[in-house]
């Protein structure tokens, strides 16, 4: 599924994908490889889809996002998978982005206001209350998976025991029900 936003820009373009991935971590580097070949201006996102099977589709935005169609074809029966993710990706009302303009800056501690400069992160949330300053430290364990919300790219934090806050995404869960 391939859309053209006219609000992009003349050649950025919107790339719908459902190639069947069954977990995020499995997304995450799919599209992390592909970013390498593609360059560094795309915004690539994750999205949890039900159907035909509960899986992982994805968005990717950019001038070299078509590129990605020719490389990588979804199959009929996720094609509508595919869809959702890109209307999703360009209403900009869903997707969690792997792969953004400024990712490879989201490392050690930033302030809030370092984090909102280094990229394409639009918004610091905290949940349950904590503050979120300009100077507030964010411990980003050098994973920093922001999510469409109302139109921006919104980081969604937690407060962090060291102080500031930490992205609320974590880079190894511990799946459900695993052995301990």
């Amino acid at each position: 599924m391939v859309l053209r936003e006219p609000d992009l820009g003349p050649a950025e373009v919107i790339v719908g994908l459902s190639l069947g991935h069954r977990t995020l971590r499995e997304a995450d580097h799919w599209l992390t490889d592909q970013a390498r070949v593609l360059g560094p201006d795309l915004v690539a996102c994750t999205h949890l889809v039900a159907g035909p099977y509960p899986h992982v589709a994805l968005s990717v935005a950019g001038t070299a996002a078509e590129r990605l169609a020719e490389l990588a074809v979804t199959p009929p029966e996720l094609r509508a998978a595919a869809a959702r993710a890109a209307g999703e990706h360009a209403a900009r009302r869903s997707g969690r982005a792997v792969r953004y303009p400024g990712a490879d800056r989201m490392v050690g501690t930033l302030t809030v206001d370092e984090l909102l400069a280094a990229g394409a992160i639009e918004r610091v949330v905290a949940l349950g209350g904590a503050p979120v300053t300009p100077d507030t430290p964010v411990h980003t364990r050098d994973f920093v998976r922001p999510q469409w919300q109302d139109g921006e790219l919104v980081l969604v934090t937690m407060p962090h025991h060291a102080g500031g806050l930490a992205p609320f995404e974590v880079p190894d869960p511990t799946p459900c029900c695993a052995d301990h």
